[in-house]
């Protein structure tokens, strides 16, 4: 969500698509409920990646503008969910953020930003698109997420056609980061390796909501979108809140 080489690229896009759907799946339920005051607005999501999400929003019926940094994750997004109302690039904070009657994500999207005062902007830029009455429904990793994660071993992962290896470090307290390598199988059969490195800033979450108070939206951070049977992983927190009709 930078102006620098976008994160997940083809093949981090395609393993992510292929393998990493449950969060989406898992928060789908919750999320469509905080909607239903809003059923037949303008729903932007924010981070659809391959549109995980979007086809739950856009199966229940909701107006769908949903956006990405990734080109790679936007061109899975259009041939995966075509009944989007629009599917196109968003890169906070600098782009500007349409009014709509909700705002929606998943996977922390807004701690990818590179910096704090990024992230801060672009909370302030979703606050202020919301419209009277309008609902915020986004998860963001706080200050515990790196804690909790400190010392794990590297990830590994291998399936049919690809494979994902995963290294962890914590360099400071706010900070989580990950060096990403990629296996995908190219057409003639030999594996492509790709290499990605991604770093989160972490959040002190009441100042996250102080802001948005600060912007006209009350708020509150959970452990899940509503349904204490889906928690959120550990250090992530679910954001929802709404605008003031």
């Amino acid at each position: 969500m930078s102006d620098e080489e976008p994160i997940y690229r083809r093949d981090l896009a395609y393993v992510h698509d292929q393998g990493y759907g449950r969060h989406a799946d898992q928060s789908a339920p919750g999320i469509l409920a905080l909607l239903e005051p809003v059923r037949g607005g303008a729903v932007l999501e924010i981070g659809c990646g391959s549109g995980l999400l979007t086809r739950h929003l856009v199966a229940a019926g909701h107006r769908v503008i949903a956006t990405d940094s990734s080109p790679a994750m936007l061109e899975l997004a259009r041939a995966a969910v075509p009944g989007a109302e629009e599917i196109r690039a968003l890169v906070l904070p600098g782009d500007p953020v349409p009014p709509v009657d909700a705002i929606v994500g998943v996977g922390h999207v807004m701690n990818y930003l590179p910096d704090l005062d990024g992230i801060h902007s672009g909370l302030d830029a979703l606050a202020d698109a919301l419209r009277p009455g309008g609902v915020l429904a986004l998860d963001l990793a706080e200050l515990s997420y790196g804690v909790t994660r400190r010392g794990d071993p590297p990830k590994a992962r291998v399936e049919d056609d690809w494979a994902i290896i995963t290294e962890f470090s914590q360099p400071s307290p706010d900070r989580f980061d990950r060096a990403i390598t990629t296996f995908v199988r190219a057409p003639d059969g030999c594996y492509r390796r790709s290499d990605e490195f991604h770093t989160n800033i972490l959040l002190d979450i009441p100042t996250v909501l102080d802001r948005l108070r600060q912007h006209g939206v009350t708020a509150s951070a959970q452990d899940s979108f509503g349904d204490p049977r889906r928690p959120l992983p550990a250090g992530l927190k679910a954001i929802i809140g709404s605008r003031e009709a």
